[in-house]
């Protein structure tokens, strides 16, 4: 079944088949070093991102949770790439609960600018081929997409808005619930099912076209956007170079503090700029209703 299915990669990636592991695993990649099994978090019972705290049913001994590197494909596999993240997503996450004031602002820099990439690389690239070859494809993917959405939301009104310390507690915890949410389903239910129909060579390359898009992507929220193609998308470009100007502008004004004010106000120029173009048309086609911003 998985030779009839045409993979996002196929184009850019056949050079990922000729890679031998050992060597990949030897070049200067950010996601080759080696991952450590996760330790549990005191904040959520069990501990590992695979339990089913909030009552929903997943099939467990598939979880990429459970597989080791090897059995996901090895490194260049979208699998070990989504898993690596995850990772790093939860350790990020207990720090998240452990730091406060300008500390913990740049933890949550550091979730925001792992998390949009990473979701937006997964909604352009990996969705649309689990909604082709499984069969619950296009509810799943869906429930992910309105966790997205809400992950959106929250960093929006987290960044936008004046509150008081009750209620960014909150959100905060809201946060950190949905992403953890969000990870659970996807390596306890849609991955697992993506390992089922694809083969090791198709993951590969569609590791190296997720990777692809993933460095490339927007690294801010825009809850306007649709979560789906063709209108995200169109959407890559123009907010990709938007949001990498006020990343640089951000990191210019802590290290000159002189100019913070200026680097300031050009920052928000461009937030104003990006929250115009998400609003375009023509960027929310493909939108579902129930991750669509007048719906949520």
């Amino acid at each position: 079944m998985a030779g009839g299915i045409r993979i996002p990669g196929d184009d850019l990636a056949k050079e990922a088949d000729l890679i031998d592991e050992r060597t990949w695993t030897g070049l200067h990649d950010p996601f080759s070093q080696r991952v450590p099994a996760r330790q549990p978090c005191p904040q959520f019972p069990g501990g590992s991102m695979n339990q089913n705290v909030d009552g929903r049913t997943r099939p467990r001994g598939s979880s990429l949770a459970d597989q080791d590197e090897t059995k996901l494909g090895g490194p260049v596999s979208v699998l070990v790439r989504q898993k690596r993240e995850h990772v790093k997503l939860d350790r990020l996450l207990d720090q998240l609960h452990a730091t406060t004031g300008a500390e913990q602002d740049r933890v949550l820099i550091s979730i925001y600018r792992l998390v949009f990439p990473h979701a937006f690389a997964e909604e352009s690239v990996l969705w649309p081929v689990i909604r082709r070859v499984l069969p619950d494809g296009e509810a799943l993917t869906l429930q992910v997409e309105e966790e997205h959405q809400e992950v959106n939301e929250l960093v929006t009104r987290l960044d936008g808005e004046s509150l008081d310390p009750v209620e960014r507690r909150n959100l905060l915890d809201r946060l950190v619930t949905v992403l953890r949410e969000d990870v659970r389903d996807e390596e306890d239910t849609l991955l697992p099912g993506l390992q089922k129909q694809l083969s090791v060579r198709q993951l590969r390359r569609l590791g190296v076209a997720w990777e692809l898009v993933r460095r490339t992507a927007p690294t801010r929220p825009h809850p306007v956007v649709s979560r789906r193609p063709p209108g995200n998308a169109l959407a890559a470009l123009p907010l990709t170079v938007l949001d990498n100007l006020r990343d640089l502008c951000e990191v210019t004004a802590h290290r000159s503090p002189r100019s913070a004010t200026t680097f300031g106000n050009v920052s928000r120029s461009l937030a104003h700029a990006a929250g115009r173009v998400e609003r375009l048309r023509v960027l929310r086609r493909g939108e579902r209703d129930l991750t669509s911003v007048e719906n949520s």
